[in-house]
């Protein structure tokens, strides 16, 4: 009989669940059952990927082969993504500064890995996107989180950063703007004072831009506008609703993008040599992800109008992506037990915000409104019933 070893995780493991992704699944056997549930928890477009991408999918597998790319992905889809820097922000991006990822997933935990030592300190916003926090921890890394409300819009600024770095050296910062889970835009002049400071002070800026394009009102603007010292993580899961394809990017500046290369060598390989296909297919499909975008506008001014109807506050500013952010009605609980009451009786899903703010998210929801108009307008009746608002 071979013996019995007792085998424990690292302690680089224990990073905390993503409640976002267990309220997923449960709604999931719901529906299973025959449940009719409307899910406002998961980041996702309920749109398919574009026409022109699923055409350019289907002619690949026509001819039969789908293989390995190099490490930094398909030179056409490099070389079109650096025209969309130039078109879009009016910035130059050689292609050779490109590396294709599997995901934006894949390309936080590259730039991670490239610029950072164990042990160093990356700033965040909390309330934030949870993913950040467990990689930087999984990395051996150390999230320096920075809590912004409604009396800061939110947005985590240079003059806080500089505060925070007064007080214990950072190393890195992480902005995302249009951010998850409040979908706030740091103004272009504010993201400018950030990049300069932190080019000034040698400290490394990490731009999350997966949701550009979905902005409302307002311009979001790029990093690489500012300075060639960010790292920028893109991807084509939100924009192009393609978070199944598994296919994102980065923007490097020169000094690591050999790092990240011969990284990603060993990680990855390569992203998926169809979804990166389809993928530069996908950034043609102008007037077709418009009228996604259209979508989640008219959804937008549904929610801004009826939560504080229903007893919402503290609302974030709905700049952009597609969430809202607000403390739950008084008199409901904490927002775990408001997420599972709402899911039991209505059949509503959202998700708590202890994900998004370990101290004081039990006082917050985040809703995804990338559904279509009816179910969202459905889903709202059923909270505002519950409530009897």
């Amino acid at each position: 009989m071979s013996k019995i070893i007792s085998v424990k995780g690292s302690a680089r493991s224990a990073v905390e669940a993503f409640r976002a992704m267990d309220v997923l699944s449960e709604a999931n056997r719901m529906i299973a059952r025959g449940d009719k549930v409307i899910s406002l928890a998961v980041g996702q477009p309920s749109a398919p990927a574009p026409r022109a991408a699923l055409a350019a999918a289907r002619r690949m597998l026509e001819h039969g082969r789908v293989g390995y790319t190099d490490a930094l992905g398909r030179a056409d889809l490099r070389q079109r993504i650096g025209h969309h820097y130039r078109d879009t922000y009016g910035c130059a991006v050689a292609p050779e500064r490109i590396m294709v990822t599997t995901g934006s997933s894949a390309g936080f935990n590259l730039a991670f890995l490239a610029a950072f030592d164990p042990g160093q300190r990356i700033a965040i916003a909390a309330p934030g996107y949870p993913a950040y926090r467990n990689i930087i921890r999984a990395l051996g890394l150390v999230p320096v989180e920075i809590e912004v409300d409604a009396t800061d819009g939110y947005i985590l600024g240079a003059e806080r950063l500089a505060f925070e770095h007064a007080r214990g050296r950072i190393d890195g910062v992480l902005i995302a703007s249009p951010a998850n889970p409040t979908g706030t835009v740091t103004p272009r002049a504010e993201l400018q004072r950030l990049v300069e400071f932190c080019d000034r002070e040698g400290i490394t800026f990490i731009s999350d831009e997966i949701y550009h394009g979905l902005v409302y009102g307002v311009m979001e603007a790029s990093a690489l506008e500012f300075s060639d010292n960010p790292i920028v993580v893109n991807s084509f899961s939100k924009l192009y609703c393609m978070t199944g394809w598994r296919v994102g990017w980065l923007v490097l500046p020169e000094p690591l993008l050999r790092a990240a290369e011969r990284i990603g060598q060993s990680l990855y390989i390569s992203a998926p040599e169809l979804s990166q296909v389809a993928a530069t297919a996908a950034m043609d499909a102008t007037e077709e992800m418009a009228l996604v975008r259209d979508t989640y506008e008219a959804n937008r001014d549904i929610l801004m109008q009826r939560l504080p109807q229903m007893g919402f506050s503290a609302i974030a500013p709905i700049d952009g992506a597609f969430y809202a952010y607000a403390a739950v009605p008084e008199g409901v609980g904490s927002s775990t037990d408001f997420a599972r009451a709402l899911l039991e009786k209505c059949h509503v899903a959202l998700t708590p915000g202890g994900d998004f703010d370990v101290r004081r998210g039990e006082h917050f929801v985040r809703l995804s409104y990338a559904c279509d108009t009816p179910s969202l307008i459905e889903a709202v009746e059923r909270m505002a019933a519950h409530l009897d608002r």
